[in-house]
């Protein structure tokens, strides 16, 4: 009889055989069997903390490579540690004329001296906030100074740039910040002083004393004021009547009879004592006048009444003193009438 198999060796094999089918699956399902990849070094100035094994290589959004290693390596040019990552690049990751893929494929180095001469550079970049993850971001930097290590001369050197948080975080360093906060806290003091010193408190206890003072002033001004401009008005409408009635009365053809020249005379003793009253009041408020617009606008059109009216009685002063018969015979007819 024949020996039977052994159940262990049968589940080994079978281990073994899954095993490598996973390690074909994963050669050949990534396509790296088959692609010709290149190899670069890049030695970054800062901190690579979150970034990792497998973190993508981009070109503006492109992937084209991912990192392959991290280290970190003795500088003996100046005494310092540097940090080498590599990556691999894959050329089929960016389309190229067939002459140019076949320059890039015969003279790749050559190729990649040129790219860097036109200021090609490696820069990290935050990938996630959340995570803090970075990637390697490689583009065109013609301004930034070309600086290479190195210190690995197997593999072709990409220059790196700064990231964007290095260049802040120097920036920071360089801003005086403990002498900023003494100053803040020396002007915080001295405004604390300034608001609560006694003179601060009586000064604005002063002023608010004022402004009640000049609301009451501003309140009595122009309760005295505007009955004050009503009469100034209403007076210098009767004399502007009284000297009207007086050029009718005069402007009669006929004789004038001895009532109308009786009462002619009464009404230019009253017109001149009005005027004498208005002369007055016009005196006492002519300074709170000026402080008020409105008010002052009002005296102005009074006075510019009065002033017409005065002239009228001038005019016919100046009449009677020639023509003193006018009251008893009456105004002569002008010439044409």
């Amino acid at each position: 009889m024949s020996k039977p198999a052994s159940k262990t060796l049968i589940g080994l094999f079978v281990v073994g055989a899954v095993a490598l089918a996973v390690i074909a699956v994963a050669l050949f399902g990534s396509g790296k069997f088959f692609t010709n990849r290149t190899k670069f070094v890049m030695f970054f100035p800062g901190s690579v903390n979150g970034l990792t094994v497998g973190s993508p290589v981009q070109f503006r959004g492109v992937k084209i490579g991912e990192v392959t290693a991290i280290s970190a390596h003795f500088n003996p040019k100046d005494l310092s540690v540097v940090i080498p990552v590599y990556v691999e690049l894959d050329p089929k990751s960016m389309t190229l004329p067939d002459k140019m893929r076949k320059m890039v494929s015969d003279l790749r180095y050559t190729f990649f001296q040129r790219m860097v001469a036109k200021g090609l550079k490696a820069q990290l970049r935050m990938k996630s906030l959340i995570t803090g993850q970075l990637y390697i971001a490689i583009d065109f930097y013609p301004d930034k100074p070309i600086l290479l290590i190195g210190l690995d001369t197997e593999y072709p050197e990409i220059p790196t740039v700064a990231s964007a948080s290095d260049v802040l975080m120097a920036t920071l360093e360089q801003v005086p910040l403990a002498e900023i906060s003494k100053n803040l806290l020396k002007v915080s003091e001295g405004v604390e002083r300034i608001v609560n010193s006694p003179e601060t408190r009586d000064s604005l206890k002063n002023m608010n004393e004022s402004i009640n003072q000049l609301n009451a002033l501003i309140r009595k001004v122009d309760a005295e004021v505007r009955p004050m401009a009503t009469s100034i008005r209403s007076a210098s409408d009767a004399a502007i009547g009284a000297f009207s009635q007086a050029e009718k009365t005069l402007a009669f053809n006929e004789g004038v009879p001895g009532k109308f020249a009786e009462s002619l005379q009464v009404t230019l003793e009253k017109a001149g004592t009005t005027l004498e009253e208005m002369r007055g009041a016009i005196a006492s408020y002519e300074t709170i006048a000026k402080q008020n617009a409105t008010i002052g606008y009002d005296v102005a059109k009074s006075l510019r009444e009065i002033e017409a009216a005065a002239r009228s009685i001038r005019a016919l002063t100046d009449y009677l003193e020639r023509h003193p018969e006018a009251l008893v015979k009456g105004k002569r007819p002008a010439k044409g009438e």
